[in-house]
């Protein structure tokens, strides 16, 4: 872990000249999605507690590790993503401490010369964010406190995790709040979606947040093991606030680690904060120096898809849609894929609403995935074909639409035997409405009477007797022309 203190400029944070009330920088842990360990071949899988582990993951005497090649090409694909410079040389250190997670006592990581520095990555809302370095690390072990960190009286060590793939970003302290802080958060977990390198489902990605405020002349404090979006802006606005306090109170801030208790909503203090010479960095004799030449960064940069901010800003160029259609479209890679191949052969603007408002509705009621639900691209083009040549009303959509994510059908088939198409023949509707008008005459008469809403009832009942077939405005237009 490199920190934040000791940024490009190699000055430490609280000697930097700031303006904001708040400073926050983040070094944030992801786990690489690769299926064997960073210097071994234990698989990354879960499994029961210390059996997927080796002489090379717990440091036995003799043991030698060898290093992951497709850890190098994800890391490397990230540090270019964020436009990071690559380093021509991949040079791991040993950074030296005594604790159960780390059998050999010692954690193998990237320390003088990182993957990549001098990168930056942009929020939402435009505003740039300096990446110091990106490098590849190590996972230590996990440890399990039963009961929780400050009241167990015995710790677990589950040492599969020992030895996974990590890398490693830290930014510049350039976020001003705990909203920047999250936003930022969501910005990389997408770039590391889009990238293929990082599983959401199953991957670990943290954070530790350094935090300072201008009333204490910037004594930072830093936050260890926040993970998820909501919990680091919960950490990070209670470790505002508790500086805050502490300053009005006229306590001395001191520079330290603490942890976020989550349960309790909490920061504990851990320990005073070491500085790197406490770690006794080395060279770790045991791994070669690494060349990462043109060829393989004109490789990695040759395989970099189209990230998020890009699509967002082709998707309203080119298809001339409503930017918080292409920023919702964009969160997830397939949804934005979907877009692209029906947009081809669908009006984009049309396309974009129904699958932004309809299709992810019924995903989220169903708590599924666009990936783990039965949606076909050829029936779901056919239904919105079906919309847009106004054979099948919005209502007929939706409830196709919904059984689409749940079973893969043919739609034109089943709107064929079930008769869903639209009601268009204008004597047919004219003979309903009549009916309506006959058996709702209190509606009618307020209607008449001023009250237009009283009319949004009896089109309510046409569409009852179309069963959902008949197009609301067309219904409506009749209706007036009849009770003029």
């Amino acid at each position: 872990m490199f920190p934040i203190n000791y940024i490009n400029t190699n000055k430490c944070i609280n000697c930097m000249k700031f303006s904001s009330d708040i400073v926050i920088g983040l070094e944030i842990h992801v786990e690489l999605d690769t299926e064997t360990k960073l210097f071994c071949g234990c698989s990354t899988a879960n499994a029961e507690p210390n059996t997927h582990c080796c002489e090379v993951c717990l440091g036995h005497p003799g043991s030698k590790p060898v290093i992951n090649k497709k850890a190098i090409d994800f890391a490397l694909k990230l540090a270019l993503a964020l436009n990071c410079n690559i380093s021509s040389q991949l040079i791991f250190s040993r950074k030296s401490y005594f604790y159960p997670d780390m059998a050999k006592n010692y954690q193998i990581t990237q320390y003088e010369i990182p993957l990549g520095k001098g990168g930056e990555l942009k929020l939402k809302s435009g505003k740039p964010i300096g990446i110091v370095r990106v490098h590849i690390e190590e996972d230590p072990a996990s440890l399990v406190h039963e009961g929780g960190m400050h009241v167990a009286k015995t710790v677990l060590v589950d040492y599969n995790r020992s030895g996974r793939p990590l890398v490693e970003i830290v930014t510049q302290p350039d976020l001003e709040s705990p909203d920047e802080a999250r936003d930022f958060m969501r910005e990389l977990i997408r770039i590391l979606t889009y990238l293929k390198i990082f599983d959401l489902n199953k991957g670990i990605i943290k954070a530790d947040a350094n935090v300072s405020i201008r009333e204490s002349g910037y004594v930072r404090s830093e936050v260890k093991n926040i993970t998820g979006f909501k919990e680091i802006e919960r950490a990070l606005n209670y470790e505002v606030e508790r500086q805050r306090r502490a300053v009005k109170e006229g306590v001395h801030l001191k520079q330290e680690t603490r942890s976020w208790d989550s349960a309790e909503g909490i920061t504990r203090e851990l320990r005073t904060k070491e500085t790197e010479e406490d770690y006794g960095y080395i060279f770790d004799p045991d791994l070669v120096v690494t060349e990462i030449t043109q060829d393989m960064i004109k490789k990695a940069k040759a395989e970099l898809p189209e990230l998020a901010q890009e699509k967002v800003e082709k998707f309203i160029e080119k298809y001339k849609i409503d930017k918080v259609d292409a920023e919702v479209l964009s969160q997830h890679l397939d949804l934005a894929e979907l877009f692209e191949r029906i947009a081809k052969k669908v009006e984009p603007v049309f396309t974009a609403r129904w699958l932004r408002k309809e299709l992810l509705r019924v995903l989220n009621y169903n708590k599924l995935t666009l990936e783990k639900s039965a949606i076909d691209e050829k029936n779901l083009t056919a239904l919105l074909k079906l919309l847009i040549d106004k054979k099948i009303t919005p209502q007929i959509g939706r409830k196709l639409i919904e059984d689409l994510v749940l079973t893969s059908f043919d739609v034109e088939d089943r709107v064929k035997k079930e008769g869903l198409a639209a009601v268009s023949d204008t004597a047919e509707l004219e003979k309903l409405c009549k009916e309506a008008i006959e058996e709702n005459p209190r509606a009618i008469e307020d209607y008449k009477s001023g009250e237009e809403k009283a009319l949004n009832f009896v089109i309510g009942q046409v569409m009852k007797k179309t069963k959902g077939k008949a197009t609301p405005n067309h219904v409506r237009k009749i209706l007036k022309q009849l009770v003029r």
